[in-house]
This record gives structure tokens, sequence and C-alpha cells, in this order.
């Protein structure tokens, strides 16, 4: 199905079945009617995410409710906890410690009696696009694991899976642009320069997960290009130009909803 590029494909052929894998399985479990007509694609806009809150906390919980409501999970019930606060590895204005440990962006939990706890680091707050990943990855989290059946490859590939899940739930703007993080920073005793990565998928990865999401809707993916990092359009427009030269939209679109047996929130989950 893939030998027909000129160009080198976005992803390794690997890369790009299980890419295919997750999205039959995503839309075996948790597609139908519903992700065809009321999913939509969310864009860091005021449009999308138009409060301007007075404190982190109020801002942390209110951006969390919003991205509940865009995935569908406005009735879910769960609880959001803010971690511990992130140990600050510069000591001195030239010194710092290496591998000072961090806390995760976010966590997933399911507590006894069916209790579901999402948490956050509080540093993520201060970025909102990596704060709206964090939780669309956590609640992805939560939908998967309501799914009938395993992620492609098993429970190892869950975190995987989730990341793409998280673009099938309508945030791959938001999962793309904060895949890969570089900041330089500076104040008045020193400088310099940090990165960080977020999630399991690399950028590419994610690029292309999105580009199966606005092919399945049957969509042109010029809506998200202003909102991309500038070194991901092109990706996004080579991914969407291999996606439309397969049968790979076909073969999607041919996977059957099998509903569940109940009702997820009615049963507490």
């Amino acid at each position: 199905m893939f030998g027909i590029f000129r160009k080198k494909p976005v992803l390794s052929f690997e890369d790009t079945e299980f890419q295919v894998a997750t999205f039959k399985w995503l839309l075996r479990n948790f597609g139908g009617k519903d992700f065809f007509e009321n999913t939509k694609l969310i864009l860091p806009t005021r449009e999308y995410f138009p409060s301007k809150l007075d404190s982190e906390d109020e801002a942390a919980l209110q951006t969390f409710e919003t991205v509940k409501k865009y995935a569908g999970m406005e009735d879910w019930p769960c609880r959001l906890e803010k971690q511990e606060e992130d140990v600050d590895a510069r000591v001195a204005p030239t010194v710092a410690v290496q591998n000072a440990p961090s806390g995760p962006l976010g966590t997933f939990q399911a507590k006894e009696e069916s209790e579901i706890v999402i948490t956050y680091n509080p540093d993520v707050v201060r970025n909102p696009t990596q704060l709206v990943a964090t939780y669309a990855h956590e609640l992805a989290h939560y939908l998967t694991g309501c799914g009938q059946e395993p992620p492609p490859g098993g429970w190892d590939n869950w975190e995987f899976a989730t990341d793409i899940a998280a673009t099938f739930l309508g945030f791959g703007v938001f999962m793309a642009n904060s895949a890969f993080n570089f900041q330089q920073y500076s104040d008045v005793d020193s400088q310099g320069w940090k990165f960080s990565r977020s999630g399991y998928l690399s950028e590419a990865e994610h690029v292309f997960a999105l580009a199966i999401f606005f092919a399945l809707h049957d969509m042109q993916v010029d809506s998200a290009l202003p909102h991309l990092k500038p070194s991901l359009k092109k990706l996004l427009k080579r991914s969407a130009n291999q996606i439309s030269k397969t049968g790979l939209v076909d073969e999607l679109m041919a996977v059957k909803y099998v509903p569940p047996a109940y009702d997820r929130v009615d049963a507490g989950i």
C-alpha cells in the first residue's frame, strides 16, 4: 500500500502500520456517528479557550473542564489534583543540578471504587499548549481504558496509542506543537537554554496522526497550518499528500463501530 511514494515517506513502514492499526482500534471502539459528526479540530484560539483567569489554579481547573467538554467527556466522573512542585535545578546563577528529579506532566489513576484521578504538574500551567495536550492525553487514557479490547500490540503500547487517541479526540494541533519544546531563558544573573519532550510519539508521528484525522473528516489541512509550529507545516502537507495517494482512508472508513454493552458513565467508569 505504501510503495507508491516517490519521496521518502514521513514515517517508517512499521510506524505507519501502527498508526493505521491504532486508528482502526479507535474507530472500532470509540468511533461511530459521534466521532464523525461531533468531534472537531480544537485550536489554540480565544474561540476555544476564551477565559482569562486570575490564578494558575483557576486556569488549570477551567482548562481541564474545557478540554473535557471538547473531548465529549464532560459528564465522565473524575477528580483533578495538582502535583508537588518540581525541584529547581538551578541552585546558583551559574550552577545547575544535573538530572534533577521532575514530576510527570500529568498522570491518570484508576483507584478503588471506580474513582478516577487525573493529576497535573503545576509547572505546565505556564505553558497553555502543553497543559491542553497533557489533559487530552490523560483523558484519552480514561477513554481508551474503557475499550473492549487492548490497543494494537497489547497494553505495553497503551501510551503510544493514547497519544494517537488524543489526536482522535480533536487535539492533534496541541499534541504536535507540544511534542518537543526548545526554550531560551534569561534573567538578571543567568541565561541559557533548555529543551523538553512530552508524550510518547515523535513530532512526525503526531503530525501524521493529525493528517489522518483530517482525512477521516474530509477536511483540508489549511485550517491547522496557521496554528502549527513553522517546522511542522510542510510535514503536515507531506503527510496529507501521502495519505491521499493510498487507500488508507477507505480502509479506515470501512471499520465498523462496535458499541459497548453498557453505558460507561452510568456504570461509574
